[in-house]
């Protein structure tokens, strides 16, 4: 089996597959403005299974479209809106996030929690802002440094699996010049990453080996991910994700 796969395995049954919160989503809906404007249109980009679609369902009188690259993820995310009620709300878009499906100027908004990276940073600010109608919304998540010197096993780990990893000043100059305005910034706390994402991880592994025979690929995966863990758990007060809201501007680039 290959490392998608066991990757896909590995996640699928968790609630989220990255860093994140409902109250950190209903943080940032409220600072982007969305709550009180009626019969949206919104792009959740890298949706996953499905953890903030649902809350942006449940939130905003919208039209979510969730977009992943994995149909797997989506089936999951399809059961889980219709458990939910939202199903109705709710229209899976099986897509890559460099090719997306929609028109120039059609989306009120577009969503995408910590999964920005895949395409890098500046490039998808800057492709997304063509989808956005005038004064749409852009609300994202990326891996952030907060602080300017970081210990060197934390820098030299994240620069080589995300050489885009800056400080909240760099992210914030990105998304100016390329054509938006900031409305809010905040970053995720502890929480979001060891009681939603890591420790529910953790406790996955026994089973996922099991279920691999222990193989040298799930092995792998595995010590890659509790590499990741380690690293977070020893230098956490270095770097979060960063959630970050801001607004098309209107002039032309």
């Amino acid at each position: 089996m290959d490392d998608l796969k066991l990757l896909i395995d590995l996640h699928i049954t968790a609630d989220r597959q990255g860093p994140g919160g409902e109250a950190e989503t209903q943080r940032a809906i409220e600072l982007s403005g969305l709550s009180h404007r009626r019969n949206l249109k919104v792009a959740d980009i890298g949706c996953g299974t499905g953890a903030s679609t649902l809350v942006l369902a449940k939130a905003l009188d919208a039209h979510i479209f969730a977009v992943d690259f994995l149909p797997e993820f989506l089936d999951v995310l399809r059961s889980r809106a219709a458990v939910e009620g939202v199903a109705g709300r709710i229209e899976a878009v099986n897509a890559a996030m460099d090719a997306l499906p929609f028109e120039p100027e059609s989306l009120d908004a577009i969503w995408s929690e910590g999964a920005i990276y895949n395409m890098g940073f500046e490039n998808g600010v800057r492709q997304w802002r063509r989808l956005l109608k005038p004064g749409g919304i852009l609300a994202v998540s990326e891996l952030t440094w907060l602080t300017a010197s970081r210990p060197v096993e934390l820098e030299d780990h994240w620069r080589a699996q995300y050489a885009e990893v800056g400080t909240a000043s760099s992210k914030m100059a990105v998304i100016e010049r390329n054509g938006y305005v900031p409305l809010g910034y905040f970053t995720l706390a502890e929480h979001c990453w060891l009681d939603a994402y890591y420790r529910p991880m953790q406790q996955r592994f026994p089973d996922f080996l099991v279920r691999h025979e222990s193989s040298a690929g799930a092995q792998a995966i595995v010590a890659g991910e509790q590499l990741e863990i380690d690293l977070y758990t020893r230098h956490r007060a270095f770097v979060s994700y960063g959630y970050y809201i801001a607004r098309k501007t209107d002039d032309d680039l």
